[in-house]
């Protein structure tokens, strides 16, 4: 046993990795009447999802933040204690890169917690990770959701199932919205940086055309090539996320004279951001 002298000796970092092992043995507690359910969210649209079903029977953290990129996103060590002291955890399940480089370590360090795999019954197009952006496939990740909800707490499954059905019609509305935005526009190209949107154009009839290809920076000839498409569709604006470089979206924005304008594919409040996301689009189609 490490004496409580030298434990104040040690770094920060030291005593949460001895934490980490520690508890990594440990099964988590199933919640009794009036706890919460300790949940890890992937990312933060499927954080949003927990707490509009789970409402304050949750306790939600995330491992890739606000800002952060799940392409490239390595948890932290305060990170994967939460991960060891939870009842489940949520993944999207579709091939989103910190999820497949980590989630073998992330099971290890808590075999006991429920594995809610968000992509169950939807279809992964062309390996494209981002199937949120989807109102429809918004559903099914919440039923997904809900699902997990009641199987590790089912003493309260009339209260997740009352948040899951009003959250449910929010997102039938939302959907009906974005419809209705897009009505009447012959013109429904628009040129990204980073093809985040492939799931949300197919369902509206839109044309993404990306400037990022298979992840990697553009080229000089990708660039030109994004210019000449943009033109070729009379094209004003750039669209880019905060969590992709901006420099080549400004440049290329420069070059056909127009703007970059943001759309956030990894929302906090995942309704008023897609709302926001249809409205930006439609200036371009204007």
């Amino acid at each position: 046993m490490i004496k409580n002298k030298t434990l104040k000796r040690l770094p920060v970092a030291i005593l949460a990795l001895l934490s980490v092992f520690i508890i990594g043995g440990c099964s988590p507690v199933k919640p009794a009447n009036g706890d919460t359910l300790k949940i890890i969210a992937s990312i933060t649209p499927v954080a949003d999802f927990i707490k509009q079903v789970g409402g304050d029977k949750v306790e939600v953290t995330i491992m890739v933040p606000a800002g952060a990129s799940p392409h490239s996103y390595e948890p932290s060590t305060g990170q994967m204690v939460a991960v060891s002291e939870a009842n489940i955890f949520v993944k999207v399940g579709s091939g989103v890169d910190y999820e497949v480089a980590w989630m073998d370590k992330i099971i290890g360090m808590n075999k006991e917690m429920l594995i809610v795999d968000c992509s169950k019954g939807i279809e992964i197009v062309n390996g494209d990770p981002h199937i949120w952006t989807s109102p429809l496939n918004a559903k099914q990740m919440v039923q997904n959701i809900y699902n997990g909800l009641i199987s590790e707490d089912p003493a309260n499954k009339d209260y997740y199932k009352a948040n899951y059905e009003n959250y449910i019609a929010e997102l039938n509305d939302l959907h009906d919205y974005i419809g209705k935005i897009f009505e009447g526009y012959q013109n429904r190209s628009y040129l990204i940086y980073h093809p985040s949107f492939g799931y949300f154009s197919s369902l509206y009839g839109l044309n993404q055309i990306p400037i990022e290809q298979e992840g990697k920076e553009p080229t000089p000839k990708i660039m030109q090539h994004s210019i000449d498409q943009a033109t070729e569709y009379n094209l004003n604006y750039v669209y880019a996320d905060p969590q992709s470089a901006t420099s080549y979206a400004e440049a290329i924005a420069k070059g056909i004279s127009g703007s970059v304008l943001y759309i956030d594919p990894l929302p906090s409040s995942y309704i008023s951001s897609m709302r926001d996301t249809a409205n930006s689009l439609a200036l371009e189609f204007e």
